[in-house]
């Protein structure tokens, strides 16, 4: 793909944002093309070294505020005709409890994805609490002349800490994921203002 065929593209793949930030986009990527031919590298080797069209148009998307997208589409939309001014207002008492019932659906799921990641990190918190204070029984046990129940002691503050250590490593890693997952909602929610041949 040629620089010319790759910006023509991405002009079209960003049709829905504001001109200013299209302009923006254009240009930061028409230069980032330009140095790597500086460098010596071919034309078709530059535009390649990008990355594929889709990493671009999710980047450039994860970087517009969602209130300029929403805002931008909002701006280009014609008049309303008074016939649907009236079916609009007409059509309320359906659409409009629908729509905030969506909303609050959307918002509740993100609620309760980062409610269970709360919980699994306090489950991790009270394991590694519970190891300590095992381990400290076990001196207080043993200290006393209780050996047997310092040494039960011992081992299940052991266990509870190693159990600790290990869900840490696991609950970081189903994080990672909630974290893609929340920049993938958010992509699809900011797609949804723009599509391929909006009008600027």
């Amino acid at each position: 793909m040629t620089k010319l065929e790759f910006l023509a593209t991405l002009r079209d793949r960003l049709a829905g944002l504001p001109g200013e930030d299209i302009g923006r986009s254009m240009d930061y990527y028409s230069e980032m093309i330009d140095d790597r031919m500086e460098e010596g590298v071919s034309e078709e080797e530059a535009v390649q070294a990008i990355g594929s069209m889709d990493d671009v148009v999710a980047q450039i998307l994860m970087e517009t505020s969602l209130p300029k997208l929403v805002k931008a589409k909002v701006s280009r939309n014609r008049g309303l005709r008074a016939w649907e001014i009236v079916l609009l207002i007409l059509g309320s008492p359906i659409w409009l409890p629908l729509a905030l019932a969506a909303l609050v659906i959307l918002l509740a799921v993100y609620i309760v994805i980062w409610s269970m990641m709360l919980v699994l990190y306090a489950v991790d918190l009270s394991m590694a609490a519970t190891g300590i204070a095992g381990l400290l029984g076990a001196a207080a046990q043993m200290f006393g002349g209780r050996l047997a129940q310092g040494a039960f002691l011992a081992g299940s503050g052991l266990t509870c800490a190693g159990t600790a250590v290990l869900l840490f490593f696991g609950f970081n890693l189903v994080a990672k994921g909630v974290l893609v997952l929340s920049k993938k909602m958010l992509l699809g929610i900011k797609a949804c203002f723009v599509r391929k041949g909006d009008a600027l």
